[in-house]
């Protein structure tokens, strides 16, 4: 029944997030009692996600790290800046909603986009490796990027949120890959079948609860919000844009541009959603949440448009 559960969440991810969402605004008062446990919860997830990945993994990759390196610049260097552009342009003097549109395009890249990368045929290697540098990565890049762009506008404490990125992100992703190796890859084998199901519930209750802090703002949409939520519709499908371009440099074959695609495109909107929920007001909340409208459906639209390319 947990297996039937587990496909029926992966071929309809499009739509689960989406309803994640929707249940949290209209019911916030049932949502926010998750909040308290929503980082535990993303640990755990974090911690699924990584057991399919070893430290050899990223040693393979690492000998030849251009298409690694091409989609970390894109992931934390183009796209922030971009976002960052793009909301003193559409909301000059409003830092909360430029602070969020910047958290959002900071955050690292989904564990989730692994799933896309295997339905595609993507370079499995490749993404895991990127899953797992941009993870460890993540506790450091993001209080750097916010500080960077928006730090001088906006009261924020980095060493708190460094240490939460940490405890979510970074030492779960250790202890699974440190686990593989203890256990010569028997946990690799046996383990990620066997969560990826309570995983799938972790998705949904975090999703939920975080959903329910952005609910007055989405209540009350006004033409501005709509625009923002325009705005990370466009910087969002860009993403995955550019991971495509890119791949042309480094062979054009289908496995690297799936990989490229989804490892630029997708974004882990759960931990900018934990970030902005516990670190900043509520209207930076709202660019970061939005984005869950858009993700898997792009994730899902792309996926087309490379079995057109790729036939």
């Amino acid at each position: 029944m947990l297996s039937k559960f587990n496909q029926f969440i992966e071929k309809w991810m499009a739509l689960v997030t989406p309803a994640c969402l929707l249940f949290g605004v209209l019911f916030p008062d049932v949502a926010k009692h998750g909040l308290p446990y929503v980082s535990l919860v993303f640990a755990f997830m974090t911690f699924t996600g990584a057991l399919k990945s070893d430290f050899h993994d990223m040693a393979r990759v690492l000998k030849r790290p251009f298409p690694l390196l091409a989609c970390l610049g894109v992931l934390h260097v183009l796209l922030p800046v971009l976002a960052c552009g793009l909301g003193h342009l559409l909301f000059p003097g409003n830092d909360d909603l430029i602070t969020g549109m910047v958290l959002e395009f900071s955050v690292p890249t989904a564990v989730v986009g692994l799933m896309w990368v295997t339905i595609y045929g993507g370079n499995s290697p490749l993404s895991l490796s990127l899953v797992i540098a941009d993870t460890l990565l993540a506790p450091f890049l993001i209080p750097a990027t916010l500080q960077l762009l928006v730090g001088s506008r906006v009261s924020m404490d980095a060493a708190g949120m460094m240490r939460e990125l940490l405890f979510m992100i970074a030492l779960p992703a250790l202890a699974a890959m440190s686990l593989n190796e203890l256990t010569h890859g028997r946990v690799r084998k046996e383990w990620p079948s066997k969560l990826a199901p309570f995983s799938k519930m972790c998705l949904i209750f975090v999703v939920t609860s975080n959903s329910s802090k952005v609910a007055p703002y989405v209540r009350d949409l006004t033409p501005q919000r709509v625009l923002v939520a325009a705005a990370i519709l466009l910087l969002a499908a860009s993403g995955y844009a550019i991971g495509w371009f890119l791949s042309r440099f480094f062979g054009g074959d289908r496995e690297t541009a799936v990989s490229m695609i989804y490892g630029s495109g997708m974004r882990n909107i759960s931990a900018g959603a934990v970030i902005a929920a516990a670190y900043f007001p509520g209207e930076v909340l709202f660019p970061v949440m939005i984005g869950t409208l858009f993700q898997q459906v792009l994730a899902a639209c792309y996926g087309k448009l490379i079995e057109r390319k790729y036939h």
